[in-house]
């Protein structure tokens, strides 16, 4: 939903200084980080601290890479000790924004976190921690950098947890998940934070990988089926036996129409899913989570985004993002993921209005806007 506000000078926003994550819950911190601010005016007191420890930074949300674990041969588990500022209140399911550092150019994806969100918990050397496990993708060129070219003590830029595929506390009384290769991510923190809330009573989980040696956290898996009577797992080996036919769900979970049901996996898998619970009526019991950035349908008019700073404009549809609206013209726009996940291309819009390309929703005048994910709804005009 779009927040009303008052129309005010793009200037004046761009001088404001950053507003520190989490600082409602330190406020000693704060204030004195107010008192050394003003003696360190025109620098903020992250611009000397960084030095000391480039975790001490509220500008940016950033982590060290503190041990990388092999899970497959084409996977990995990155545990990472974020910096100050990041909350550790996420909820199992959610994922988190990992931006590196490569050839000067901060490459950002978006992962599922699979640690626990439990304060106190994944403590490595007495720090705490949060962990993503990531699969090598042929096309993915940052996967693959961080299963095979990433090292322990590299520092990384992160966004704060997002997400709405979660696990409610208390868990529903009867689960299923339904999973196929690096989708089982997301169920891996709901599973771990399970157990550690001793929530485990009548889970079954449905999981695919091409072979048995495929199975991201296989062994793990293995123990909890062995030591909770309330978790079972059926594995499928897809080279062998073939995908999993949803339409037949029920020769393998006879009673999954009785189940909350949470499902991760290939997109053809999740289309098939979401058909198959509609068919019998209870769509509002299964939870998608979808890796590959959703659109909302262009249904805006599109207009004349003006660039205030440059002086040039540009007429467009309402389905192109304003980052790319700006490059058409030469003009170079801030960016990072261009997927609207880092927050590093954010601007402020002097007047008109745009609209976000995944949700829909409109944001006004004297708002700040990620570029690469918003389109002109009419004329706008931009601080660029």
């Amino acid at each position: 939903m779009a927040k009303n506000s008052i129309k005010v000078s793009a200037n004046v926003a761009d001088t404001v200084r950053p507003t520190i994550a989490d600082a409602s819950r330190r406020p000693a911190w704060n204030a004195l980080r107010r008192i050394v601010g003003q003696v360190t005016t025109p620098l903020l007191p992250d611009d000397y601290l960084k030095l000391a420890n480039p975790l001490w930074s509220a500008r940016e949300l950033r982590g060290r890479v503190v041990e990388v674990r092999r899970e497959t041969a084409d996977s990995a588990t990155l545990v990472i000790k974020p910096g100050w500022g990041f909350s550790f209140d996420y909820e199992p399911g959610q994922y988190v924004g990992i931006g590196v550092l490569i050839d000067g150019r901060w490459r950002w994806r978006s992962y599922s976190l699979t640690s626990t969100p439990e304060r106190g918990a994944g403590k490595v050397a007495g720090a705490r921690t949060i962990s993503i496990t990531v699969k090598a993708m042929p096309e993915g060129f940052l996967s693959t950098h961080l299963v095979d070219g990433l090292r322990p003590g590299t520092v990384v830029r992160l966004a704060a947890p997002q997400g709405n595929f979660v696990m409610p506390a208390p868990a529903p009384a009867t689960v299923l998940f339904v999973t196929a290769g690096s989708g089982i991510t997301p169920v891996m923190s709901m599973l771990r934070t399970l157990v550690r809330r001793d929530q485990i009573t009548d889970i079954v989980h449905v999981h695919s990988a091409p072979t048995e040696s495929d199975v991201l956290f296989g062994q793990e898996l293995a123990a909890l089926h062995d030591a909770h009577p309330g978790y079972r797992l059926l594995l499928r080996s897809t080279r062998t036996e073939g995908r999993l036919d949803l339409a037949r769900i029920g020769e393998v979970v006879p009673d999954w129409r009785e189940r909350q049901a949470w499902a991760c996996g290939p997109e053809g898998m999740l289309n098939d899913a979401e058909q198959v619970w509609e068919a019998a009526g209870i769509a509002d019991s299964l939870h998608l989570e979808r890796f590959a950035v959703s659109r909302a349908a262009p249904h805006g008019a599109g207009g004349t985004v003006k660039f205030e700073r440059s002086g040039k404009e540009l007429t467009v549809d309402g389905a192109t993002p304003l980052m790319d609206a700006g490059e058409q013209l030469g003009i170079q726009m801030p960016f990072g993921c261009r997927m609207g996940i880092c927050q590093s291309c954010v601007v402020s819009l002097v007047d008109g209005h745009v609209r976000d390309l995944r949700t829909g929703v409109e944001h006004e005048p004297g708002t700040r806007i990620q570029t690469c994910v918003s389109a002109a709804s009419g004329d706008c005009v931009l601080d660029v």
